[in-house]
């Protein structure tokens, strides 16, 4: 009897698995987790070199605890990352079968071969950031079956073929990019906000056609029996045109009468409303996305510029959160000495400039506002804020996070020195002045700002803007800046990324204020790197990534500009490639380079730091952000 019994019982349990299977598509009758199996799959197509996907186990019946997979609160696979994890092979079909994922993130790898048709069954997927592999063939024609898509990344690729016109049926995209592959014409019209297909030479060959980048504006189509009707004769014609002609008339007299009556309730209450009268322009400036904002409608939507919005404070002005009315959350940079700027015209190129400056790791310019007494700049705003704050904040950075963080800054820096035109040198290279995007992607903020600001000057800059602790010393005592001097900011960075601490701090336990790279160096040669660690990652990092972190730091802060490595080389070091023959080249010169002073390049740097007028200066300049 007590057989029967456990029988009965355990059939129930079966019948409960069939029914759990039939309602959330994840277990099978005989107790198998698709997702797991999708998983696997794609572990298996994967040469993984880090054995970052050590963690991934086909007899798990649950993978959201796995590296660089997130679940949702349902223990649904939700997001796949493997960003910058020189992972190799090829992309397997079966990630169609993880039909909950709503973000795939493969970018700056080494991954081969097609793109899956499959990905095209993932209705929910709102993100696809597949740039910076190695990929071949043609664009799937299924990826418009994505209606949920908004963030699409396959450039810097080998994709050919020509671009699917089925992509102009994806309205909901507001982020496009199939730039630096071989793609062919013709190029459908795409109504994303944003897109770029530059680095197609059988497209784009030179870069600067109108289809390229940027947003062509979607006009109506009609059919050709509504073309051969829409010639009226004469008198209906005219009575149209009598009729809008009537209707303009009477909203000029409506408004006219509005602004009357706004003036007059101004004057009769005294108090004071959200409008610039100094504003004379209202137009949008015709490029791309870049839009002209009215002062009124920035006044609005950062409660008048109320202290309670302001979120960042620096050199160049001050930041207000603000919500537009359409809800997109925004941040305004308010510039200071609006006045004395320059012209309106010298201004609004040197934006335009800016604004074509598109590439993941920049911080994308929405649009801006001028008027007589003020100069705006509205970027997108970054939930994770910036570098500097989380490096402040609990919980703490992990490692690979930093590690990610310092490739997407020099991955931004390296687009403006090498691959912009024209090139952008930023000139405040700080953890403040790099953002984090919801996924703590590294954007880096403010460039082309020292720009905007000094246009009236020569090339040779006198006016010093900066952050004492990441100015170079030929720019703090010269005033001349070059690419080399954001290398050297990109190297107080890593340190900065790899000790927790602002650049002033470091050492201040050693009695090292003011000789930091010394300090360092010192660290370097006794083999005591752990010191220079930040506490709050408890040992949770790899010592041998430290130790070249901290070489690559090394190399980007020397003393002579010439000495310095470009970004591309910067890049390619913190990739693992040519590290080690950069790293013995520089040991080696350091050995017999002859010092002509008494006292070492970096005392020079240190003396330079020290002194007070210089930082008070410098501090007023940039200041925290």
């Amino acid at each position: 009897m007590e057989i029967i019994k456990r029988k009965y019982i355990a059939i129930f349990f079966i019948a409960f698995f069939c029914l759990l299977d039939s309602t959330t598509g994840v277990l099978s009758p005989k107790g198998v987790n698709y997702e797991v199996q999708a998983l696997m799959s794609i572990k298996y197509l994967f040469k993984d070199p880090h054995n970052i996907l050590e963690s991934w186990d086909e007899t798990a019946v649950d993978p959201c605890s796995w590296n660089m997979v997130t679940c949702s609160s349902d223990g649904l696979v939700v997001s796949l990352g493997t960003p910058s994890q020189n992972l190799s092979g090829t992309l397997s079909p079966s990630i169609g079968n993880l039909t909950n994922l709503r973000s795939v993130l493969l970018q700056n790898n080494n991954i081969t071969g097609p793109i899956p048709s499959e990905i095209g069954r993932l209705q929910k997927l709102d993100t696809l950031d597949l740039s910076n592999n190695n990929f071949s063939g043609q664009i799937p024609e299924t990826l418009s079956h994505l209606k949920s898509l908004q963030y699409l990344r396959l450039d810097n690729n080998s994709l050919n073929g020509a671009i699917p016109a089925s992509l102009a049926n994806m309205t909901q995209l507001a982020f496009l990019d199939l730039s630096y592959n071989n793609l062919s014409g013709p190029v459908p019209r795409l109504p994303t906000k944003t897109f770029n297909i530059v680095g197609n030479p059988l497209i784009c060959s030179t870069g600067k056609e109108q289809v390229c980048f940027g947003t062509i504006p979607t006009t109506p189509s009609f059919s050709s029996n509504n073309s051969q009707n829409s010639q009226p004769a004469g008198r209906p014609r005219n009575h149209k045109i009598a009729l809008a002609f009537a209707s303009s008339l009477g909203c000029i007299c409506l408004l006219i009468l509005g602004f009357g009556f706004l003036l007059w309730w101004r004057y009769r209450h005294n108090q004071q409303i959200f409008f610039d009268v100094n504003e004379q322009h209202h137009e949008e400036v015709c490029l791309g996305n870049l839009k002209r904002f009215q002062f009124r409608e920035l006044q609005i939507a950062t409660n008048n510029f109320s202290s309670k919005n302001l979120i960042g404070k620096g050199g160049f002005g001050n930041v207000f959160k603000g919500c537009l009315r359409d809800g997109t959350v925004v941040a305004v940079k308010r510039l200071k000495d609006g006045n004395a700027i320059g012209g309106e015209i010298q201004f609004q190129t040197e934006v335009e400039m800016i604004s074509l400056a598109v590439h993941r790791n920049l911080l994308r310019l929405y649009g801006f506002c001028m008027t007589a007494s003020e100069r705006l700049l509205v970027y997108p705003y970054m939930s994770n804020g910036s570098v500097a704050s989380r490096l402040k904040a609990k919980p703490a950075l992990d490692w690979g996070t930093r590690k990610r963080i310092a490739l997407g800054a020099a991955r931004g820096l390296l687009y403006l020195h090498e691959q912009c035109d024209p090139k952008i040198i930023h000139r405040d290279v700080k953890a403040a002045n790099i953002l984090l995007d919801d996924y703590c992607e590294a954007v880096v903020g403010d460039f082309g700002l020292a720009k905007l600001l000094d246009h009236h000057d020569s090339h040779v800059t006198t006016a010093v803007r900066g952050t004492v602790g990441h100015i170079a010393p030929e720019y703090l005592s010269t005033g001349q800046s070059s690419e080399k001097t954001d290398v050297f900011g990109f190297g107080i960075l890593l340190l900065e990324l790899i000790s927790g601490q602002r650049a002033l701090d470091f050492g201040k336990a050693a009695n090292q204020r003011g000789a930091m790279l010394d300090w360092v160096k010192k660290l370097q040669l006794e083999k005591k790197l752990d010191m220079l660690v930040d506490k709050d990652l408890k040992n949770n990092y790899d010592r041998i990534e430290l130790e070249e972190m901290i070489q690559v730091a090394l190399l980007c802060t020397q003393y002579l500009p010439s000495y310095r490595p470009k970004m591309s080389e910067v890049v390619r070091m913190l990739e693992g490639d040519g590290l080690a023959e950069k790293w013995e080249a520089s040991q080696r010169a350091e050995s017999t380079r002859c010092r002509a002073n008494d006292f070492s390049s970096s005392e020079r740097y240190s003396d330079l730091t020290d002194d007070s007028s210089l930082l008070a200066q410098a501090m007023e300049l940039s200041g925290p952000r």
